[in-house]
């Protein structure tokens, strides 16, 4: 699902291990104002701060940076 207007671009990704992304870019997030991405690691819908990629959302992402960092999340390891 995504949403788009002037000033917000948001994207949230969902995959078969349970886990999930939140991408955002807009004049808040970190590096919004520059044209860069913000992501969340998302776990059942909820961010997940525990995950071997990050404890917290990345900022200042590039297209290919974010898509490195799906591809991360599609291949974690699902919560037992």
């Amino acid at each position: 699902m995504s949403k788009s207007t002037p000033k917000t671009l948001v994207g949230t990704y969902n995959f078969d291990n349970g886990y999930g992304a939140s991408v955002i870019m807009n004049d808040i997030s970190y590096g919004g104002k520059m044209g860069l991405y913000e992501i969340a690691v998302l776990y059942s819908g909820d961010i997940c701060y525990d995950t071997e990629i990050t404890d917290d959302v990345l900022g200042y992402l590039t297209t290919p940076a974010v898509n490195d960092i799906l591809s991360q999340i599609s291949n974690l390891s699902p919560k037992t």
